[in-house]
């Protein structure tokens, strides 16, 4: 997603400077103290109503209480959403039913422009009723009121209240803060701040098990090797079964940003680095610019090249969406996956025993650099908007703390009771109609209509992450780690993979081979741009990401470093080398803070 922040920061500028003109003094403060709409200067009129409400919750450890007699909409500010528009089908009905409630998704990531749809509602002076926002914007908005202080209230929700060390931490970190509670980081868990839980890594390279054994199983020691075993694939099977062609690679741009193509941006990972802003960062702590002709960024570009002048790049790359690559994993047409999570869109109980489930196909010379549990949560923040009213905040919270629940839970990480899954007689759960996503399976009218994957939970975003253990079950919420799972899919595919390869998964085999590097995942509120860092990092972002698709489509190797050396040359001109010495300084804090954790 792409989200210039430039008029933004301006408009957050203007803002702090209203709320410093109304009450003097100390800038963040005064916009924390009034919780009101800040373009105007003027007090949220409900803000004396909400102080008595959460000081008498907090005194008698008692939820606000909630009218459920009208249906009531939360606008939800959503920086993760791939729709926009009423939350329709299964999930609409589940909440409904629960709550009385809609949900509006507000997603700057398909409403054509970003970054416009941020400055306008910032300039507003209401994002949404409840917000999704990365780090940064969030921390802006927090200084300026946007975000509602629910510090008196949170903890008398016992789901929310399980989290309290991470949230707590989480927003200490806020500059400024005194002890108030502004946001929930996405994605936490409930194992340990240590631990990696997980039997794959988030980006590797998977391939179809059936066509890997159909080329000779080839053993791949570099990129090369991987792109000649891609080749093959290609040569032996051109097309899926309904006919339509293949091909090992479709990309989409619908995520890129200033990070430059974000497709790249997680393939670095497989050569020990991962991107910060205009950094490549190593588990060592080393640190190089992103343009670093050494560095993983190019290398892995110029790997999408040689695969693009092999003929394997999907000639709709360039221009197709999320949704229609979406639509080519569903159907086979994609004959390499690097995310863990685009396995959803194929594999079932049923393809992993006949042998046609995607799995990891090792290349010998990676040193993968893998991130541990996000005990602490994530990139990201749920929090709710300063205008809210008193019966408003009062139901958000409840919501949120079903959204947090274990019966939320479930809802978000694997769907509806006797449509995704069975419980069994002890408790636990087994996987039923696991095409559901893949296929948008019809969904029957008593649990809401439509199809499945159109009725998912329009939010994309979640507050606890499905590695976490959920206490009804005694087993995690993600339906991969599920006993009846790991039963019904060891047959075929992964019985084979392990004959093969000596493990009994690729974590395993990773440390085995010592071909991983498990980092601390470090939640930190990282301090926003300057104005003059944000221009420069928007200006250089610009060209990074229209570049590195033009160096992906170069028809040779001189053409392509030509492109590279032109994109570093226009970057430095905007200054990128300045960018690269401040975001040092702004990462230093971060780590360090991975080096203590280790």
């Amino acid at each position: 997603m792409k989200m210039k922040r430039v008029m933004a920061l301006f408009l957050i500028a203007a803002m702090l400077s209203v709320a410093t003109g109304c009450g003097g003094g100390n800038t963040e403060e005064n916009a924390n103290s009034t919780n009101g709409k800040a373009t105007s200067g003027t007090e949220n009129p409900t803000a004396g109503t909400d102080e008595t409400t959460s000081e008498t919750a907090a005194e008698t450890n008692e939820t606000l209480a909630v009218n459920h007699d009208e249906t009531m909409t939360f606008d939800v500010y959503d920086v993760a959403a791939n729709y926009q528009g009423l939350q329709s089908g299964w999930f609409a009905q589940v909440i409904k039913e629960k709550f009385n409630i809609e949900l509006n998704i507000i997603a700057p990531q398909v409403s054509g422009d970003g970054s416009a749809l941020y400055q306008t509602r910032v300039s507003s002076g209401n994002l949404g009723d409840i917000c999704i926002l990365e780090r940064a914007d969030f921390a802006d908005c927090v200084k300026v009121g946007l975000i509602k202080d629910i510090s008196s209230d949170i903890y008398s929700y016992d789901n929310l209240a399980e989290y309290k060390e991470q949230i707590e931490k989480f927003n200490t970190q806020l500059d400024g803060n005194s002890g108030e509670i502004y946001g929930m980081p996405t994605q936490m868990t409930n194992t340990s701040a240590t631990s990696y839980s997980q039997d794959v890594v988030y980006t590797s390279p998977m391939m179809r098990w059936d066509l890997y054994k159909g080329i000779g199983a080839p053993e791949m020691s570099n990129l090369d090797d991987l792109l000649s075993a891609l080749a093959k694939m290609k040569e032996m099977y051109p097309t899926n079964a309904d006919g339509d062609a293949c091909y090992p690679f479709s990309l989409w741009a619908d995520w890129d940003g200033n990070q430059g193509m974000e497709n790249v941006a997680q393939l670095i990972s497989w050569y020990g680095e991962y991107e910060k802003g205009s950094l490549l960062m190593k588990a060592d702590g080393t640190v190089t610019a992103l343009t670093d002709e050494n560095g993983s960024y190019k290398k892995m570009l110029k790997f999408l090249n040689d695969a693009y002048l092999m003929g394997l790049v999907d000639p709709d790359s360039g221009t197709q969406n999320w949704d229609s690559a979406c639509a080519k994993m569903s159907s086979g047409r994609v004959y390499l996956f690097w995310y863990s999570w685009q396995r959803g869109f194929w594999n079932t109980s049923d393809r992993f025993a006949d042998g046609t489930a995607y799995i990891y196909t090792p290349v010998s010379d990676m040193n993968i650099i893998q991130t541990g549990d996000s005990y602490y949560g994530t990139d990201r923040v749920f929090c709710i908007g300063s205008g809210v009213d008193e019966e408003k905040y009062a139901r958000i919270l409840e919501f949120l703390n079903w959204y947090n629940s274990p019966e939320g839970l479930t809802y978000e990480h694997d769907g509806i009771a006797d449509f995704n899954y069975v419980i069994n007689s002890d408790g636990t759960y087994s996987k039923i109609n696991d095409n559901a996503l893949m296929d948008n399976l019809a969904v029957p009218e008593e649990y809401g209509g439509g199809g499945y994957q159109d009725g998912n939970n329009a939010i994309n975003q979640w507050i606890v992450d499905a590695i976490s253990m959920n206490p009804v079950t005694g087993e995690r919420y993600s339906n991969d780690y599920w006993a009846s799972t790991l039963e019904k899919t060891m047959a075929g595919t992964k019985t084979e993979w392990k004959d093969m390869f000596g493990s009994s998964s690729q974590t395993e085999y990773l440390q085995a081979n010592n071909m991983i590097s498990i980092i601390p995942y470090v939640n930190m509120v990282i301090a926003s741009d300057t104005t003059d860092m944000q221009l420069i990092r928007n200006q250089c972002g610009e060209v990074l990401q229209d570049s590195s698709w033009r160096m992906v489509f170069a028809e040779s190797d001189e053409e392509f470093e030509s492109m590279w050396t032109e994109m570093v040359s226009q970057m430095d001109g905007f200054g990128f080398q300045d960018l690269v010495t401040y975001d040092k300084g702004v990462y230093a804090d971060y780590l360090a803070e991975i080096a203590a954790a280790k």
